[in-house]
């Protein structure tokens, strides 16, 4: 372990992103060691990554191989177990395809640490629309799906689906991550939501999400509809904390 904090790349055929994020994250002042949870990628994105292990990033950068396509959520799970086993005290959610400014991570990372919050958001929505090259339609679903999720389950965040997150090891510890229920982007949801009832405090770091511009986008009409019929079932949901 190099860093007091971990970031967590799930990945799937992202062979044209996988290292230039790797070493974008790297680059900067503030050290961050990487897992990367590969999802059996056939355009070989784990060899890329082992191959980078093996060099210059021994000892920073770590992968999981999974089998196949088993899920957003799962994949998390997975990466948060094994960094809480690390003793990791902030462990980061980012997309490999850009999507999250590397540039971002420190923001976050001082919202926690230096602020004390339990987990830090990367909002697009916090200060208006801060969203690049999406098509419009896709870009009023995610924005009026967050408004959905802020008046069923009756909360403030601005971007409950979020996927750029820094969250202390003690959030983690505490949330009972075996009944997380979700594989898609109504993991974002849940995870915090469960963070909030147990009484962390979340902070919204506004950032911009700009689109791929390389590799295909994982995005399903099934990943929206576990969002929009899940956040139902959580509005009667009782949190358990980890024993």
């Amino acid at each position: 372990m190099n860093s007091d904090s971990v970031i967590i790349i799930p990945t799937y055929n992202e062979k044209e992103n996988i290292e230039a994020i790797i070493r974008a994250i790297n680059d900067l002042e503030k050290k961050f060691d990487i897992l990367v949870i590969d999802d059996g990628s056939p355009d070989g994105t784990a060899t890329i990554v082992k191959g980078l292990m093996e060099d210059e990033f021994a000892g920073k950068l770590h992968i999981i191989e999974r089998s196949g396509k088993l899920g957003l959520g799962t994949a998390y799970i997975t990466g948060f177990k094994w960094a809480i086993e690390q003793k990791y005290d902030y462990i980061f959610e980012m997309d490999a395809d850009f999507s999250h400014a590397p540039s971002d991570l420190p923001r976050l990372y001082a919202a926690c640490h230096d602020e004390g919050y339990g987990v830090a958001v990367g909002s697009r929505y916090i200060t208006g629309v801060n969203v690049v090259n999406w098509p419009i339609g896709r870009v009023l679903m995610s924005y009026y799906a967050s408004a959905y999720v802020r008046t069923v389950l009756g909360i403030k965040l601005r971007d409950t689906t979020a996927g750029f997150v820094c969250w202390k090891r003690e959030v983690l510890e505490t949330i009972s991550l075996d009944d997380v229920r979700f594989k898609g982007y109504a993991f974002q949801i849940e995870m915090k939501y469960t963070a909030l009832k147990l009484g962390f405090k979340i902070k919204e770091v506004p950032v911009v999400f700009v689109n791929r511009e390389l590799g295909t986008s994982k995005m399903s009409g099934g990943i929206f509809g576990e969002a929009f019929f899940g956040v139902m079932r959580l509005r009667f949901t009782k949190f358990r904390r980890r024993k």
